[in-house]
């Protein structure tokens, strides 16, 4: 391990030690661990980074001390956009959308009005350091509040709710695009280039939630239930093979979504409706199916 590394991680083990506090050259700062995982590893990184609060907003910034290239951790977010955050001793997941253009500008403003330092890393370097917003997902809006979860039933459906709204999110904010897009787009120009990185991280996020969903069920809950309903052996089959097919439209997604210059928005947006049409298909379906069997088992197991 490098001496950066194991200073890293001696940070890391006093925080979650001592509720969030360090002493040493963090003493007395906000500080978060910032959990993402590897781009091309797929190995989870844990790094200790200044934050800082303005308007609701929860950013960090991809200073790396000034250095000419972004750090790794910017990278990996890039890729997988679904984060872990820890602040003293609440932990949760959150999405990372890198600000762009006139926004990243005022919430940097706003960075080094809280932390000067800030200032002294970008005149340091070319790049424009990056302001990344930690946005945690905000609970589903219920009457009453959200449904409680006793059953396995329960969780799936709670997970599907989630992958919808995930879904909708993303069709409401590509909408929104193409029409600031045909508002601002003069008689006989062409129509303005890529998507931005809200939408990019925001696709990205749903699709790592979607892929870690149903390569669970693949793998765990279908074989198990599988085995004790054998008379049902061809709606696995079914499920499995909508779970190929969708699969498949995650992955023109992601690939459109490769490069941070932003995908070709026409394909992107038939993609995402393609996506639409058949998630939902399936989802419906594994419900009508799967509910009444998961009705009765108790969800946390009982030991």
């Amino acid at each position: 391990m490098s001496h950066a590394s194991s200073f890293h991680q001696s940070v890391i083990d006093e925080f979650r030690a001592n509720g969030g506090k360090v002493g040493g050259p963090f003493e007395g700062g906000d500080l978060l661990l910032l959990t993402t995982t590897g781009a091309r590893s797929g190995v989870e990184r844990t790094t200790p980074l200044g934050y800082v609060r303005h308007d609701g907003l929860l950013m960090v910034v991809g200073s790396n001390l000034g250095a000419p290239r972004h750090p790794d951790w910017y990278h990996n977010l890039l890729a997988r956009p679904v984060v872990r955050v820890e602040i003293g001793t609440e932990r949760y997941e959150a999405i990372a959308v890198p600000a762009e253009g006139e926004r990243r500008d005022r919430l940097f403003a706003h960075v080094v009005s809280a932390a000067p330092g800030y200032g002294a890393y970008q005149e340091n370097t070319t790049r424009v350091l990056p302001v990344v917003v930690l946005e945690r997902p905000e609970p589903e809006a219920a009457a009453g509040g959200p449904a409680p979860v006793r059953t396995l039933a329960d969780k799936l459906l709670e997970v599907h709710v989630r992958l919808r709204s995930q879904l909708q999110h993303v069709r409401d904010e590509t909408d929104a695009h193409f029409a600031a897009r045909a508002a601002h787009q003069g008689p006989g120009e062409p129509p303005a280039p890529g998507l931005g990185l809200q939408i990019r991280q925001h696709c990205l996020a749903f699709c790592q939630s979607l892929e870690f969903h149903h390569v669970s069920e693949d793998r765990h809950m279908f074989p198990a239930m599988e085995a004790h309903h054998p008379h049902l052996r061809d709606a696995f089959a079914r499920l499995r093979d909508e779970h190929r097919t969708v699969a498949r439209i995650q992955q023109e997604l992601s690939g459109l979504l490769a490069g941070v210059a932003g995908a070709d928005p026409e394909r992107f947006r038939a993609e995402l409706e393609r996506m639409a049409k058949e998630l939902t298909a399936h989802l419906d379906y594994e419900e009508e199916t799967l509910l009444p069997l998961l009705a009765g088992i108790p969800f946390p197991p009982v030991a």
